[in-house]
């Protein structure tokens, strides 16, 4: 019971878990949506979209919780091959250049790394230090947990912009149509035939 008291109070000891909850809850607006420049058509593009946002928002959160573990790993692979530290290397150069080419992908990336490395400190600062991986699942969950709330959030708001504001555009309203033959010039009006009265012979 004191572990769970400890653990529902923690947001309140270390803020920066509010503030990495408030900025996922901002970026999942975003998540989900194919990019700018792609057609509608790809529309169906949308749930992949946002798995793959989701993958590297756990690839984030893992790389803050554990860099040295990881570093290490990696400069024994690059250390084993030649070949290996050449494929490694042109392949961080491709990412980091499609990341580059696509800024606002790069800048929520960086955004979302300031917030877990805050959030990580904030947790030292407490003197609450659990082992990197179970300290990285419990960050990846509170980032996924906040994307989801905030990809709810932006189902409705989508699905309102997507519907028709004029279910019947090409049918002129009578008000419309009263209002365009007023504009019309005076010689292109077409006037009723009066009718005359019979003169009496």
């Amino acid at each position: 019971m004191r572990a769970l008291l400890s653990l529902l109070l923690l947001p309140l000891r270390a803020p920066m878990l509010l503030w990495l909850m408030a900025v996922s809850v901002y970026l999942g607006l975003h998540w989900g949506h194919p990019y700018e420049g792609v057609s509608q058509a790809s529309q169906p593009l949308a749930p992949l979209v946002w798995s793959a946002q989701c993958l590297q928002a756990v690839l984030v959160v893992i790389f803050c919780c554990m860099p040295d573990l990881l570093l290490r790993r990696f400069s024994v692979m690059l250390a084993a091959s030649r070949v290996v530290t050449l494929v490694a290397t042109l392949l961080l150069v491709t990412i980091g250049g499609l990341y580059l080419l696509h800024l606002d992908v790069f800048s929520n990336v960086l955004i979302l790394a300031t917030s877990v490395l805050l959030a990580r400190l904030d947790l030292v600062r407490i003197r609450v230090v659990p082992p990197s991986p179970l300290l990285a699942l419990m960050l990846a969950v509170v980032v996924l947990v906040g994307a989801g709330v905030g990809h709810r959030l932006d189902t409705p708001l989508s699905q309102a912009e997507a519907l028709p504001r004029d279910p019947v555009p090409h049918l002129l309203k009578p008000q419309r149509l009263s209002r365009q033959l007023q504009r019309m010039p005076i010689l292109g009006r077409v006037h009723p035939p009066t009718t005359q009265p019979l003169q009496s012979r």
